[in-house]
């Protein structure tokens, strides 16, 4: 099933662990224990906002020991 237009900045939780490189049961462990990428729900499906995504990402950023 295709996304319509108005999602097109948005991945699903299988597009965002596929470019992530985890599975969808991490994603959804983060989801639970809120510590994971914030989502947008339309529905009962979550979707991922590719730019609150890559903020979520640089707050990870650690310095090297």
């Amino acid at each position: 099933m295709s996304k319509p237009d108005l999602l097109s900045d948005y991945d699903t939780p299988e597009e965002l662990a596929s470019s992530l490189g985890i599975c969808t049961k991490t994603l959804d462990r983060w989801r639970l224990d809120k510590k994971g990428p914030p989502i947008t729900r339309i529905g009962r499906r979550p979707y991922y906002h590719r730019e609150s995504v890559k903020a979520w990402l640089r707050s990870q950023e650690q310095v090297a020991a």
